[in-house]
């Protein structure tokens, strides 16, 4: 993941990450200190969430190369059920840890290890949102767009959110999603996809 600077009118410290909205709206918890890990800014979470407000309420969510963890902890302030994250980088996944036990987040399941072997794992259906920021350097969205649809863990009519640098080629989809909501952010594209028919 590439290194940006948050957006928005009201910016965390350095080195913290702001929720923006729900239950714990302007907490700010711990980033780890991991070479080009960065949170989607407050602007996009905000932008995004609004897109998802009629859905995230009781939501089952996977914050997939979850990193600092922005979506999925955004997701259950918002009112999500769960949320499963997953991220490689064990610094990363001992701050996140350490910030959902901050919380009192016994909704967030937290798993170390590679995403795309992670989807392997799962039962057909399980979740209704994903979140997928893919570290941009590794041209790794349209890769794991495919293991998602091939997997079906996304619920019919399920939603995925789909964050890129602006630079890069959008994605090819599988021939049943759809992109409801398409939009850039400084140097970042963000996308809502919907899946099935």
């Amino acid at each position: 993941m590439t290194k940006r600077p948050a957006t928005g009118n009201k910016k965390a410290p350095a080195g913290r990450l702001r929720i923006v909205a729900g239950n714990w709206r302007s907490r700010l918890l711990e980033i780890a200190d991991v070479p080009g890990l960065r949170p989607t800014s407050e602007r996009v979470r905000e932008t995004l969430f609004n897109w998802l407000a009629p859905h995230i309420e009781g939501a089952r969510c996977l914050d997939l190369f979850a990193g600092t963890g922005a979506l999925g902890l955004e997701a259950l302030s918002r009112g999500a059920a769960s949320v499963v994250f997953v991220e490689r980088s064990r610094p990363a996944v001992n701050v996140l840890e350490k910030n959902a036990r901050a919380l009192d987040a016994p909704d967030a399941v937290i798993h170390h290890g590679d995403a795309l072997e992670f989807l392997k794992t799962l039962e057909p259906s399980s979740f209704d949102v994903v979140f997928l920021d893919p570290p941009f350097a590794e041209g790794l969205l349209e890769e794991t767009c495919k293991a998602i649809e091939s997997s079906g863990v996304l619920a019919a009519g399920g939603l995925m959110y789909l964050e890129q640098d602006k630079a890069q080629s959008q994605p090819a989809l599988p021939a049943n999603w759809t992109t409801v909501k398409d939009k850039m952010a400084g140097q970042v594209r963000y996308s809502l996809v919907r899946t099935g028919p």
